[in-house]
């Protein structure tokens, strides 16, 4: 792989992580109720979630979603109504005054939660492993060691995602202040909410 096509890589992984999703919500959505610092537990779960999925699509896992089509249905139904449920729990989020501090937020869920939830979100979209098969080889020299390169690639692609989960976060606790006002936190709370169930619902009808 020469430099060109890393570049070209860059570019294209850019867009995808910068591509408003579940992830990015999740983000968002953690950075406002529990703090920058907090919010890194769940980037880092997101973030492993998402390396998971490429991770087995690189070992040629996907392939068997392929053969047994049956399994990525049922994948994409788990996923589907885990983004369901955290819609739902965010309409239902019982009101609580935030601390617009950077360790601020309601403190009730450890980083081991932070970092769970993160995860599952990050692997919740089972279609990610089919998508990776199909955006990696381009970049990838067939008459050059194959590993090394998607060593590069995979490594590239964290970097840009947490970059991307960072800029979120940043923005959301730029917002924090103003989602002191009950009235405010709540919109922001059903708005969220709302996302994450549209997004469950478009992964089930995606079958």
């Amino acid at each position: 792989m020469d430099f060109d096509t890393w570049l070209l890589f860059v570019a294209s992984a850019l867009l995808l992580s910068a591509t408003p999703g579940p992830n990015l919500l999740h983000v968002l959505d953690r950075s406002v109720s529990f703090g920058l610092r907090r919010c890194l537990f769940s980037m880092g779960g997101c973030l492993a979630g998402v390396m998971v999925l490429m991770g087995v699509s690189a070992l040629g896992l996907a392939a068997l979603l392929e053969v047994v089509p049956s399994l990525l249905g049922m994948l994409r139904v788990g996923g589907a109504l885990y983004l369901a449920w955290l819609g739902i729990d965010a309409w239902r989020r019982r009101q609580a005054p935030l601390d617009v501090g950077d360790g601020g937020g309601w403190v009730t869920s450890s980083r081991r939660l932070l970092f769970r939830d993160g995860f599952l979100i990050g692997i919740s979209n089972p279609k990610m492993l089919l998508f990776t098969v199909a955006f990696l080889p381009p970049f990838i020299d067939v008459a050059r060691p194959q590993l090394p390169q998607l060593q590069i690639l995979l490594a590239t692609f964290a970097v840009i995602e947490v970059l991307c989960y960072l800029v979120f976060a940043l923005a959301a606790r730029c917002i924090a202040g103003y989602l002191q006002v009950p009235r405010w936190r709540r919109c922001f709370d059903r708005g969220v909410g709302s996302l994450f169930i549209g997004l469950g619902a478009a992964l089930l009808a995606s079958g």
